[in-house]
């Protein structure tokens, strides 16, 4: 890669330029490491703040008994550049080092979706019952967890009333190369697929209920 170490990617370069357990989920990079115990935990961590430190670039990490959780975006930038790719791939590095097997589960990402008629009216109470901020710079969602561990919320805009259904739904996000499995265990454990129209960014299921949930991924949007 070429330029300044902040160069902005698109979704699809950062997906061919890390390597596994390494996956774009939404608009950030997520991956996960087995350790096994909180001190090897703990060992792994320091090891990749010192990589953050010296690239002066930082993942958001999440220390488990047995596992390490890191989330990489370029919060400056909202969105993915070289910084994420190459913090990525040291990390990765670190973990072979280490001889750290990689997380069995795949990475996921919840967001929450709110369909409105007058979404500026209905703003306000939601950020005040969830003790949120406004999304300031990010267009994907529109309010979010100042401490950033909850659920981001976005608003989607009604053209006329919907009474017959569920107003709020979640969207997971998922790797692109995971979703069609996650897909069909779905509709196996007795989903049904209301469209696929969108796919592959995104397809909306059911329950027997009709309880929504979207599942997405980072392909065919604009980045």
């Amino acid at each position: 890669m070429t330029g300044s170490t902040r160069s902005p990617l698109s979704r699809a370069q950062a997906t061919e330029a890390v390597p596994d357990p390494w996956r774009v989920i939404g608009y950030k990079l997520q991956a996960a490491y087995r350790t096994g115990s909180m001190v090897r935990g703990l060992e792994f961590i320091t090891k990749i703040v010192d990589a953050a430190e010296a690239a002066n670039h930082h993942p958001d990490i999440d220390l488990r008994y047995g596992s390490v959780h890191l989330v990489l975006t370029t919060h400056s930038a909202h969105q993915l550049t070289e910084a994420d790719v190459a913090l990525a791939n040291r990390i990765a590095g670190i973990a072979i080092e280490m001889g750290l097997e990689t997380f069995p589960e795949p990475a996921g990402q919840f967001d929450v979706g709110i369909d409105a008629q007058d979404i500026e009216a209905i703003r306000p109470f939601w950020r005040a019952v969830l003790g949120y901020s406004d999304a300031v710079g990010d267009e994907s969602v529109d309010l979010i967890d100042p401490a950033g561990r909850l659920p981001a919320v976005w608003f989607q805009q009604m053209d006329s009333p919907r009474p017959e259904r569920n107003r709020v739904h979640f969207d997971l996000w998922v790797p692109h190369d995971e979703v069609h499995e996650r897909l069909q265990a779905a509709i196996t454990a007795g989903g049904q697929l209301l469209t696929d129209e969108y796919a592959p960014a995104w397809w909306v299921l059911a329950d027997t209920e009709g309880n929504e949930i979207c599942l997405c991924t980072w392909q065919e949007r604009t980045d």
